[in-house]
């Protein structure tokens, strides 16, 4: 079958960092929204985009910390956001449309990893409702400002997605829950969500891609133990990392700053991308490299986007929701 997830020869790889990908673009003058982006992987986005020229508001559930975290970098603003709440997604859209500003760029970076099993909201399922729902409303509550700007909407997706697909029949785990089946599932939605958001963006001129970030120890394993990283081959018993094919955090933040930038994916939008070049398909279930089918589908992407629209409320793209 014909698929645009083919290498494109980018130039950069697994070992490029956000600085690389970034060098000889200017991005004065641009405004770009990093949910997440004053901690691992978002904090190395947000410097890396600043020092391009760019103005970051960085949106987080803790803001504190975040404004401590990103101090002493310039062009940063925080404000207060829990993707888990959709009143909180709404007061902070309100307050950023209220500024009257555009939207260049939007890195869906935030997220929550294989945590205990955990309800928000209408009792959604935490990861689901966290790495997908939450975002799809700040994008759907933010797209007046986003399609003014005519930028990009990068989702961050994961490897992990090659173990789960939607799980329809039971989305939110009410019959069993399992903390890698539920982060791989959203994984997938991140996916899904950048293939249809780009078919209802590119008339506008936005465009959307979903990136594996690679792997790289940060936060975001807060809810792995100690034992659970020695046993996947990551560190060894004193906590050193073993596995040769770690990123460090600048290098995983790459691939999310080179799609939110690049000119090589001007005419390439809803693709899955990972080491900083558009990603193949995958050819084996044993390897998690590449994109598995399922996660590039338009018929998953609009039914995935339709379930959402539902249990959200929102849907940009249709009066009165």
């Amino acid at each position: 079958m014909t698929t645009p997830q083919c290498k494109i020869g980018s130039g950069f790889g697994a070992r490029s960092t956000a600085r690389d990908v970034l060098r000889g673009i200017d991005l004065s003058g641009k405004l770009a929204i990093v949910t997440g982006g004053y901690s691992g992987i978002g904090l190395e986005t947000t410097r890396a985009l600043v020092g391009a020229g760019a103005c970051v508001v960085v949106p987080a559930r803790r803001r504190a910390t975040a404004q401590e975290a990103v101090d002493g970098i310039d062009g940063v603003e925080v404000d207060e956001l829990d993707l888990a709440d959709l009143a909180s997604v709404r007061g902070f859209a309100d307050r950023f449309l209220a500024s009257g500003r555009r939207i260049d760029i939007v890195i869906n970076n935030a997220g929550i990893m294989r945590c205990p099993e955990v309800r928000v909201g209408p009792g959604w399922e935490a990861q689901f409702a966290i790495n997908h729902l939450g975002h799809y409303a700040l994008v759907n509550r933010l797209w007046s400002a986003i399609a003014r700007g005519g930028g990009r909407v990068v989702a961050v997706s994961s490897g992990g997605h090659h173990l789960s697909d939607i799980r329809w029949d039971d989305v939110q785990f009410e019959h069993g829950y399992d903390k890698l089946q539920a982060y791989a599932q959203a994984k997938t939605a991140n996916a899904l969500f950048a293939v249809h958001l780009d078919a209802l963006g590119r008339g506008l001129g936005v465009r959307a891609f979903s990136v594996h970030p690679g792997k790289i120890l940060t936060p975001l394993q807060r809810y792995l133990s100690h034992e659970e990283k020695v046993a996947a081959g990551w560190i060894d018993e004193d906590g050193n990392l073993v596995d040769p094919t770690f990123k460090t955090a600048e290098q995983g933040a790459a691939t999310q700053v080179w799609a939110a930038t690049s000119l090589q994916l001007e005419d390439m939008g809803g693709v899955y991308c990972e080491d900083c070049d558009v990603a193949e398909l995958a050819t084996s279930d044993d390897v998690l490299v590449g994109v598995r089918d399922y996660a590039t589908d338009p018929q998953q992407a609009a039914r995935l986007w339709a379930l959402s629209a539902e249990l959200t409320g929102l849907n940009a793209f249709v009066a009165g929701l």
